[in-house]
């Protein structure tokens, strides 16, 4: 299944596996099919599992008491997805993750997840270093949205989704940097006027 070959060169960033250990994880993710504006996890729920994107984009965002909404994370092609905190917490989700275009992924559920890691030990390494990178990112984040400058913001967006600057409204860029559409617009002008 093509699904499973971008799942097995993703984890081969980190790890090899065998042939019999691609097989044992194919029985653990599930296949799906999201048309876009689904919803995998609304806010309030308990989240129960973790994606892989296969083709398209998913968003992890929250809603504030104004109604304005913050994305926090796209998820386009070779990208995983989850809210870490329901996952871990076993707490109701502050956060919706949604399809922003048709989309095809991989789930695997918690339970099955921790099966998983007793069957394939080397996939504890694998995840390891994608939480590490993660932690690294989001930090990092968290960092910029202090001391940057929308421009830089915008631009960092740019090298991080590379793929998604075309195909993303412009009111998701937006909210993921932190500025109103109208703003993103005149600052983009200003941008590609410097070139």
């Amino acid at each position: 299944m093509e699904e499973f070959e971008l799942l097995f060169k993703n984890f081969s960033r980190f790890i090899e596996l065998t042939e019999s250990e691609k097989i044992v994880i194919t029985n653990y993710f599930e296949y799906q099919e999201f048309k876009k504006k689904t919803i995998l996890l609304k806010e309030g729920t308990v989240s129960q599992g973790t994606w892989f994107v296969c083709s398209g984009v998913l968003r992890n965002y929250r809603i504030d008491n104004n109604g304005v909404e913050h994305i926090s994370q796209f998820a386009p092609t070779d990208w995983w997805i989850a809210d870490l905190y329901s996952n871990v917490s076993k707490k109701p989700s502050f956060n919706t993750i949604d399809a922003v275009e048709d989309t095809t992924a991989l789930y695997i559920k918690i339970k099955d997840f921790e099966q998983l890691l007793l069957e394939v030990p080397k996939l504890e390494r694998y995840f390891r270093i994608s939480l590490e990178k993660n932690l690294v990112s989001m930090h990092e984040r968290l960092l910029d949205g202090m001391i940057l400058s929308a421009q830089d913001r915008y631009i960092k967006f740019c090298e991080k989704y590379p793929s998604l600057i075309n195909t993303l409204a412009q009111k998701q860029i937006a909210s993921y940097i932190g500025v109103t559409p109208e703003f993103l617009s005149k600052m983009r002008s200003n941008y590609l006027r410097g070139k």
